[in-house]
């Protein structure tokens, strides 16, 4: 028993080598098959199942679910955020569904105000689509359900807020169908992206669209760091900014991040772009540095960023990204001779 056990072992670390032999062209379907289609599909039920709870919420007054729906739903967006090509990218919607950074609160501001003026225009989705991007999203929903005056969701003073706050659901679930529905299309974004053709202005050959795949996780990483761990953290002179944290008032920063490196592995993996084992064992490790890092952040932001350990976790997280960038930017990106260039982000 002991000879079959040991020989059992021994082929389980042989497998993975033998298991990542695998066509680039595979590796983008298995992108788009594995990953993307599902994660947006999900995206699109979860935002589907807030609606649902924002309208059980203005007719009930059930808050908790509609928060706990809100909190979901944002998880979902993101694991797939970072796939700033095609439908997310299109009509304005990534902004729209998150407006983020907002450095100077003017999104805020902009919501605070439709809220005193009571515009009913906001509370139709055509109505909502034609306003600032700012008023639209996820953004805006968190303070609808967890800002200054949420308690009010529930009484007749509160029928306003919770109407915007259902049409901003409503919004959000429209828009994460078209995601869907557009990585869906068979004649779409998918097919271009896994049959690259010279005719084609953005996907012409293989290699460009490998290094789209790298470079959307490259990226994602980047932003995930820039954008998202950052601003908040002390700084040099110890000075953290908690309230420029992404959803510091629902208490889903973590929760967000987690979905982030969530979304970021699972297609690294699903792929099956790390053709090296050495290079996999190295990127695994990094990913689970980042889970370990964000499992020890267990107060909200504001508490974490002022303790000792969690602040020690956050600063770990910093470094997992500078890892894993360096792993899948340069090394992978080597390793597949791919060249990936500048962050979508840049510029924003």
């Amino acid at each position: 028993m002991r000879i079959f056990a040991a020989i059992f072992a021994a082929l389980l670390l042989v497998a993975p080598a033998s298991a990542q032999i695998i066509s680039p062209s595979e590796m983008l379907r298995s992108s788009v098959t594995n990953f993307i289609r599902p994660q947006t599909k999900a995206f699109a039920t979860r935002t589907a199942d807030l609606s649902k709870a924002m309208h059980a919420l203005c007719e009930n007054g059930d808050l908790t679910g509609a928060q706990d729906a809100f909190a979901e739903a944002a998880a979902a967006y993101g694991r797939i955020e970072f796939l700033r090509v095609g439908p997310l990218m299109e009509d304005n919607r990534s902004d729209r569904i998150l407006f983020f950074p907002d450095r100077k609160g003017i999104g805020l501001r902009q919501v605070q105000q439709l809220l005193a003026e009571a515009d009913l225009t906001a509370a139709t989705v055509p109505g909502l689509q034609q306003k600032s991007v700012a008023v639209q999203g996820f953004g805006a929903l968190e303070f609808v359900l967890f800002g200054t005056g949420f308690e009010t969701l529930t009484t007749p003073e509160g029928a306003f807020r919770c109407a915007y706050g259902a049409a901003i659901a409503k919004n959000l679930e429209e828009m994460a169908a078209e995601i869907a529905a557009g990585w869906a299309d068979p004649e779409g974004i998918a097919k271009r992206l896994t049959q690259p053709d010279p005719s084609y202005a953005d996907y012409r050959t293989t290699t460009e669209s490998l290094e789209a795949i790298v470079g959307l996780v490259s990226h994602g990483i980047e932003g995930v760091r820039d954008t998202r761990i950052n601003p908040f953290i002390a700084k040099a002179d110890g000075k953290a900014n908690p309230k420029q944290a992404l959803f510091w008032r629902s208490n889903q920063t973590l929760p967000m991040l987690k979905a982030n490196f969530d979304g970021l592995r699972r297609l690294i993996e699903l792929s099956s772009v790390v053709t090296d084992p050495a290079l996999a064992q190295e990127v695994t490790a990094a990913f689970a540095r980042a889970d370990a890092a964000i499992a020890l952040v267990t107060s909200p932001v504001e508490i974490a960023v002022a303790d000792p350990t969690q602040a020690t976790a956050l600063n770990d997280l910093v470094a997992s990204t500078q890892d894993l960038q360096r792993l899948i930017g340069e090394d992978l990106s080597a390793t597949l001779g791919l060249s990936v260039g500048f962050s979508s982000l840049d510029g924003d």
